[in-house]
């Protein structure tokens, strides 16, 4: 009986001493260098943003942050990879509007699903998706699209990034949106894709508004809608779908996670500081340039847009059948 007292006492002050370090963690918080995992390789527009991110949070906590490229297999490498990280803050990972609404569909073997088993920090920024034509296609709107792809049904092609991403998805939703009959190519890379629309072996293609820009001022494309809720601020002569397509709104974007079981002390502090970041004019003003948008969230808003995302694209998933990228 002393000895069952005693094993209980002893395992009351270990778990009251470690519900006590939780507090101290966050407020020691970092204590080493942190690494930020994220799925796409250099040069990408989230891994640019990322690179922005951690170098000012860098000069906030006065550690290094290192940012780990670990593309591949659709977001699922650097899933496991942030998954199975220790769950004490020094590891971080940004993560993409794919892993969230296709990969839980199309991956069940996955042992962690992003939104229910990592702990949320916040939202990091948008870019919305656009669509855009090559000249000789000879189309200035999106109605003018509609009309021109129903006389020539399977005839016009659009670039749609990597299956299973979300370019992949706006055009999956955009064909069915408009009843017609695009045939989706699928690019691994955006230089290619971008050359073959400007030389017109492309009819169209899909892409954040930050991959397109250069090209769409040079002339060499055709910007024809973006699918943001509004039209951009500085794109204010630039329709949206939703003004032909009613409810039509797609946004690539990203949000920074820990891995699961990282203390909500943590998590909130590190959510406190990216807000700190991202309200800084510099930093604004360098998304804008990249075409992208940040949109401040707490771990709960960001939570809650998660499932909103979810309900948007599930439909559009299950309407086209996709399967996991092989």
């Amino acid at each position: 009986m002393k000895m069952l007292a005693f094993l209980l006492g002893t395992a009351i002050c270990a778990l009251t001493a470690l519900l006590g370090a939780f507090p101290a963690a966050a407020e020691s918080f970092p204590g080493a260098p942190v690494k930020i995992i994220v799925g796409v390789g250099p040069g990408s527009s989230p891994d640019v943003i990322t690179r922005l991110i951690a170098d000012q949070l860098s000069r906030l906590w006065r550690q290094q942050v290192i940012v780990l490229n670990q593309p591949g297999a659709g977001g699922a490498i650097s899933i496991r990879a942030a998954g199975n990280a220790a769950p004490d803050g020094h590891t971080l990972f940004v993560s993409l509007a794919s892993n969230y609404v296709l990969l839980p569909q199309t991956q069940a073997s996955l042992p962690f699903d992003v939104a229910r088993d990592f702990v949320p920090i916040g939202f990091v920024g948008e870019h919305p998706m656009l669509i855009a034509a090559s000249p000789a296609l000879g189309v200035s709107t999106l109605g003018e699209l509609s009309a021109l792809a129903r006389k020539r049904p399977g005839e016009l092609n659009i670039a749609a990034g990597n299956h299973g991403s979300i370019l992949h998805l706006t055009a999956e939703w955009l064909r069915a949106a408009t009843g017609t009959d695009l045939t989706i190519v699928n690019y691994p890379a955006l230089p290619q894709a971008l050359a073959d629309l400007i030389g017109g072996r492309i009819h169209l293609m899909v892409e954040a508004v930050s991959g397109l820009s250069g090209a769409i001022g040079a002339g060499s494309i055709k910007a024809l809608a973006v699918a943001s809720a509004q039209r951009l601020p500085d794109r204010p002569d630039l329709p949206t779908v939703a003004e032909l397509l009613p409810g039509f709104v797609a946004s690539g974007w990203f949000a920074l996670v820990a891995p699961p079981k990282t203390p909500d002390q943590i998590a909130r502090m590190v959510s406190a500081d990216l807000r700190k970041v991202l309200a800084q004019p510099e930093v604004r003003a360098r998304l804008q340039e990249l075409g992208t948008y940040a949109r401040p969230m707490s771990p709960v808003e960001l939570a809650g847009f998660i499932r909103d995302q979810q309900t948007v694209w599930k439909p559009v998933i299950e309407q086209v059948g996709l399967k996991s990228p092989r």
